[in-house]
C-alpha cells in the first residue's frame, strides 16, 4: 500500500506544481518550438533546484534517501509500473538522483528524454535557452516548493497517511 501511495502522491505533485500560478508564469518565459515542452523542462528544472538545495529541506543526505527508496522499491517490486523499472534502471547507470545537482546532468536527461518521445522534438537543445531561463527557476523554486508541501500535507492528511516512507 506505501508504494502505491507514494506513486499515487508523485503523480499528483506533478499535478498539482503543474496547476500553479508561478507555473504558468514561467511557461510564458518559454519561446517556440520549447513551449510546448515547456512542462518537462519546468519539472527538471524543479529536480535540478530540489537537488541543490536538498540539505535545506531534509536532515538525510540526498544519497541516504535515493538508497532508501530504491530499497523500498526493490522490495515491492511486483507493484512498480514496467515504465519505473526501465527508468530506474537508467537512474542507478547515471548515478540519479544526486547527480540532478550538476546542470549538465540535467540537460543530458532532457535529451535523453527527448529521444523516447514519438515525435521530433528540441529537448536535445535545451542548453541554447537554459542560462536565461535557469535564474527563474531558482527564483520560483522556494514558492513552488512550499505551496506543494502544503498540498502534500493535505493530500496526506485526507488519506489518514501522514508519513509515506
Amino acid at each position: 500500500p506505501g508504494v502505491r501511495l507514494g506513486i499515487q502522491l508523485h503523480r499528483f505533485i506533478d499535478q498539482s506544481v503543474d496547476a500553479l500560478p508561478d507555473v504558468a508564469n514561467l511557461r510564458k518565459g518559454f519561446v517556440k518550438p520549447f513551449r510546448r515542452y515547456s512542462g518537462i523542462i519546468i519539472d527538471m528544472a524543479f529536480d535540478h533546484e530540489l537537488a541543490k538545495r536538498w540539505d535545506t529541506y531534509s536532515d538525510e543526505s540526498l544519497e541516504q534517501f535515493d538508497l532508501r527508496v530504491r530499497a523500498l522499491l526493490a522490495r515491492h517490486h511486483e507493484l512498480v509500473p514496467s515504465g519505473l523499472h526501465r527508468f530506474m534502471h537508467y537512474a542507478d547507470r547515471r548515478g540519479l538522483f544526486a547527480a540532478y545537482r550538476n546542470e549538465s546532468e540535467i540537460l543530458l536527461s532532457l535529451n535523453g528524454i527527448g529521444t523516447r518521445l514519438s515525435h521530433p522534438n528540441p529537448l536535445n537543445r535545451v542548453d541554447e535557452i537554459w542560462d536565461g531561463l535557469a535564474p527563474r527557476f531558482s527564483a520560483s523554486f522556494d514558492s513552488v516548493f512550499l505551496q506543494v508541501q502544503t498540498a502534500v500535507a493535505a493530500w496526506l492528511r485526507d488519506r489518514n497517511n501522514p508519513r509515506l516512507l
